[in-house]
């Protein structure tokens, strides 16, 4: 990619939102209307078409499920990738098949920047054991490119090399540079018990996932914890999913703010057209970058979405399979 690449270079959206998201949200409608058969019947069977929408609210939300199901692609192409979700033996995975690896490697590049700076200030540190040892993982995916963007010697993965992890951030510590540990959540509660050590330079994130290893907890007991392993004020949270190419971060609190060209909206459960700007419901989630798959997406996560645009995660909803990235009970 060029330096200053951008997504709408790529045919994706503009920079920077939100006065432009509602026309853009709906002309990607448009167009994945027509070029998604499988989201146009879904469309019709609620009997909602182009003509019939002038608002965020009136578009039909397709289901995570579909992804497990269908492919789900705008348009006629040969992707790039395919990202899979984790799931234990016999458990049907989502598969998002990217036709640009350059518009996801841009996204969530320019999204990690937008809250944190540039990546290049940072050795990245990767602490994802479970997800490593598959293949498919768009967390990996993203994980790897951080670490090669930041282009620090020391930035890279950890397995379940624990002294040596330890090791290296004590020495980052004593240098004052500023590191982040990005780590699924059981990982890092099997690190932090090891070898707990005060924290300054380092910024640590949990991407969610005990993944049946460890006995579910609540996210603010995970963060208890991990505080007081780290000596910190407050514990990062990502949120992503294999259905969607862009992130939405938490600097504490459980509280995640969404990149510019995405957007959570709530839904009613016994109404799946009853969508809310604000509210607790449902979470769905309008994600402009994913141009060539569904920009507009049925989560199972239960929320909370503040008039900021902000949003919590409260739960799952009943009976719905759960993501590996998302086993974590909240």
């Amino acid at each position: 990619m060029t330096p200053g690449a951008s997504l709408h270079q790529y045919g994706g959206i503009p920079d920077r939102l939100p006065e432009n998201f509602t026309p853009e949200a709906i002309r990607i409608f448009n167009i994945q209307y027509v070029k998604n058969g499988l989201y146009r019947q879904f469309a019709d069977s609620f009997r909602v078409h182009p003509a019939s929408v002038s608002t965020p609210e009136q578009i039909p939300f397709l289901p995570i499920s579909f992804f497990k199901t269908h492919p789900v692609k705008t348009g006629t192409f040969a992707p790039e990738i395919t990202f899979e979700s984790s799931g234990t033996t016999g458990q049907r995975v989502s598969r998002h098949e990217v036709k640009s690896v350059a518009l996801y490697r841009d996204s969530f590049t320019r999204g990690f920047e937008l809250f944190y700076g540039p990546v290049t200030d940072y050795c990245i540190i990767g602490l994802l054991p479970a997800y490593l040892e598959r293949s498919g993982s768009s967390l990996v995916f993203m994980v790897d490119e951080l670490i090669r963007e930041s282009r620090h010697p020391e930035s890279g993965f950890y397995l379940y090399a624990f002294e040596a992890l330890h090791a290296l951030l004590s020495d980052l510590e004593k240098r004052k540079q500023k590191s982040l540990l990005i780590g699924v959540s059981f990982a890092l509660l099997d690190f932090v018990e090891r070898f707990p050590i005060p924290l300054k330079y380092t910024l640590v994130m949990e991407t969610g996932g005990m993944k049946g290893r460890r006995e579910e907890i609540t996210r603010a007991q995970l963060h208890d914890t991990l505080i007081e392993g780290f000596g910190l004020q407050t514990i990062h949270s990502e949120y992503g999913m294999t259905e969607l190419l862009s992130q939405a971060y938490s600097d504490g609190n459980g509280i995640y703010r969404p990149v510019p060209w995405m957007k959570a909206m709530i839904r009613k459960e016994d109404d799946p057209l009853d969508v809310q700007q604000t509210g607790e419901g449902l979470l769905n989630i309008i994600d402009l970058a994913n141009r060539d798959s569904c920009a507009f997406v049925a989560t199972d996560d239960l929320a909370r979405v503040y008039p900021d645009g902000s949003f919590e995660v409260l739960g799952r909803m009943d009976n719905s399979d759960l993501r590996g990235c998302s086993l974590l009970a909240v």
